[in-house]
């Protein structure tokens, strides 16, 4: 797409950018899966061509991840542009109680994997359609949907922007403040600090680092399960991100539940936004959900 190609432009041209020494590019995000559709509820695929809007419960649970969200300072909001996950991110965002007047963007590449001819059909079909021709379900490719590489890269090229979007922010921070060669503290991302400790008991920010830390952006993206799945596989495959010593295997390859939080810091050392270190704080997390009455209304 023309996006993606002007994002892989600024890509290349950031590649060569480095910061004074001791300055560390640091973001914060926090991905969240959209609220509950009838379609989810009936265990029917949605992929990208059904555009199913969320149920009472997908916005009751829409209205639970913004109350537990509703102190996070985010400086972006990005959602696919599927109705169900842009309903839950301007319900998330209207619970916010600094962030209410944010414009959300809207990014086609962060849509739900594409399932093709099993759109809008049972799961149960999708999974009879794999036997059948000799695979299982998630790895088959229905006629007309995406692997699973497509969508990897489609989150790949995603995240890539918004390291990019982080390191040009941080320019952005030296420019007005003048900071050339100086550090720049920030505060924290204002995640809950229990849920945190709860995950793995990491502070996000720590005055003992020997190198200055910037947390800046603080991003939120609404994005679809088997996506997010797909995403976060590339973070701990490809990009070897750390995980909470309390996470199991079972959970890394689960989907998500419906408006899942997964929170996760990312480092750019001295810029580089070839070489991320990521740290997952949470994964899939729905404790936010306990007092949500889930029965279909």
């Amino acid at each position: 797409s023309v996006r993606g190609a002007g994002a892989r432009s600024r890509l290349e041209g950031a590649r060569g950018v480095l910061f004074p020494r001791r300055i560390m590019v640091r973001f914060a995000l926090t991905i969240v899966r959209h609220g509950e559709t009838r379609y989810n509820k009936d265990k029917i695929l949605q992929g990208q061509g059904v555009d199913e809007p969320l149920s009472a419960t997908g916005f009751r649970q829409a209205d639970a991840a913004g109350i537990f969200l509703s102190n996070v300072k985010f400086t972006h909001v990005f959602s696919s542009d599927l109705l169900r996950a842009k309903q839950t991110a301007s319900t998330i965002i209207g619970k916010n109680k600094f962030c209410k007047d944010i414009v959300i963007q809207y990014d086609a590449r962060l849509r739900e994997r594409k399932y093709g001819i099993a759109e809008g059909r049972p799961l149960s079909d999708l999974k009879a359609m794999a036997k059948a021709a000799g695979e299982q379900c998630p790895s088959f490719t229905p006629s007309g949907g995406e692997t699973l590489d497509e969508v990897r890269a489609r989150a790949k090229n995603f995240f890539e922007f918004l390291c990019q979007l982080s390191v040009e922010e941080c320019q952005k921070e030296q420019a007005v403040l003048g900071m050339a060669g100086n550090g720049l503290e920030t505060g924290k991302t204002g995640f809950p600090s229990n849920f945190r400790n709860q995950c793995c008991g990491l502070e996000l920010n720590s005055d003992t680092d020997k190198d200055t830390k910037m947390l800046n952006p603080n991003i939120l993206v609404v994005s679809h399960g088997a996506y997010m799945r797909n995403w976060f596989g590339y973070f701990v495959l490809d990009l070897k991100c750390t995980l909470p010593s309390a996470l199991k295997k079972s959970q890394l390859s689960s989907v998500s539940p419906n408006t899942g939080v997964s929170h996760f810091i990312i480092n750019l050392g001295n810029g580089d936004v070839i070489k991320p270190e990521i740290s997952c704080i949470c994964l899939n997390r729905d404790d936010h959900l306990a007092d949500v009455n889930t029965e279909n209304v």
